[in-house]
């Protein structure tokens, strides 16, 4: 008989390519997601995309009894539920601390008494703040910081204690975390939280720390999502992408499909047991390219990029993947080229909907004085 996986989240954009790909691979899923207003929309009805053969129950991480009753029969956990997006974390600390943190404490409480086989938890770049750079001499800088008086300036660019710019360079797993906003700070609680009580009780443990995921499902409407998808809503309804600082700022962006198949390497590969594992693509394209490449995809060159030179509090510069340490232990290899991943993207984009919240989000960061 196959095993039965649990995905909190999974209904969700990443968790229900998740979802596709364990069922592919012969696993009962089950899903527990609270169906959320932001993701999902007033509806509250389960997603059409999430496939037919997995089971659904709709609940809250931070219900106990909800999480016991999803917990019955599992063999595996892949925790994904979680609130996502560093300017709206900014504003709303307690309902970030309550479902990223709170939640996870639950779940893992629940696993104490009923522990299962492998626990794979999701964390996010967002951890390790600025990435890693080294000096014009070679020397290794983890902890690059930008004042908000040389970016008002803008100088957005870390540098040197003598004024010299810094290069950025991969970041590996070793670089230690530069926690920058609410969001971030969750999201390494939640992942050391996991990899502790996994450690305690014999639960084998992996975090993954997704950089720029991007790909169909994505919530279109949800001013905190990815930046793929914030850019396609505003171009798709006839409005320029918005850009805080110059747009020079540099991401690693991920197909869904590669973060699908990391994840599933994860559950299966004994090298991954109490291991974190950076999940990138290993390129590197600035946010003003993406913006450009994007609208040249939607036949939407007409709209350039509103590149507005602010700074927004919590924002980091550069980041970007080593994959070092994933190619080895875990075994993965991202097989989606971004040009293919960006074409299917336009053409589910083309059949959607979208409420465009981004200057609403904008507002509510400028009038807390998040933007300078």
């Amino acid at each position: 008989m196959s095993a039965t996986v649990l995905v909190t989240g999974g209904a969700g954009f990443i968790g229900s390519h998740l979802a596709d790909a364990l069922l592919q691979a012969g696993y009962r899923v089950r899903v527990l997601d609270n169906l959320s207003e932001q993701v999902h929309g007033r509806s509250g009805e389960v997603p059409a995309y999430l496939a037919k053969d997995v089971e659904v129950l709709p609940g809250d991480v931070r219900d106990p009894d909800t999480l016991r009753l999803a917990l019955n029969g599992v063999d595996a956990v892949y925790h994904l539920a979680a609130m996502v997006g560093v300017g709206q974390s900014m504003y709303q600390v307690d309902d970030y601390v309550a479902v990223n943190d709170l939640g996870t404490a639950n779940l893992l409480q629940c696993l104490i008494n009923r522990p299962v086989s492998r626990l794979v938890v999701a964390s996010s770049m967002s951890i390790y703040g600025e990435g890693l750079y080294r000096t014009a001499d070679g020397t290794l800088v983890e902890q690059a910081a930008r004042s908000l008086e040389h970016m008002t300036a803008g100088q957005f660019d870390p540098v040197d204690a003598n004024g010299a710019p810094l290069v950025p360079l991969g970041t590996p797993e070793t670089k230690a975390p530069s926690l920058a906003s609410v969001y971030a700070l969750s999201k390494y609680v939640q992942e050391r939280m996991c990899m502790i009580v996994g450690d305690a009780y014999g639960i084998p443990t992996t975090a993954l720390r997704f950089f720029n995921v991007y790909g169909t499902r994505q919530a279109l409407s949800n001013p905190y999502t990815g930046v793929l998808a914030i850019f396609a809503s505003r171009l798709l309804n006839g409005r320029p992408p918005r850009i805080f600082e110059d747009g020079r700022q540099l991401r690693d962006f991920v197909h869904v499909h590669d973060v699908a198949q990391a994840c599933l390497l994860a559950l299966e590969t004994d090298a991954a047991k109490g291991e974190v594992f950076n999940v990138g693509s290993g390129n590197v394209y600035s946010v003003a390219e993406i913006a450009h490449r994007l609208a040249r995809a939607m036949g939407r060159e007409d709209i350039g990029p509103e590149i507005t030179g602010e700074c927004r509090k919590g924002d980091i510069r550069h980041c970007f993947a080593d994959l070092t340490k994933a190619r080895s232990l875990l075994g993965f290899s991202p097989k989606v080229d971004f040009q293919a991943g960006l074409s299917e993207l336009v053409e589910w984009v083309a059949t959607q909907a979208a409420a465009d919240h981004a200057e609403e989000a904008a507002f509510e960061l400028r009038r807390r004085g998040l933007v300078a």
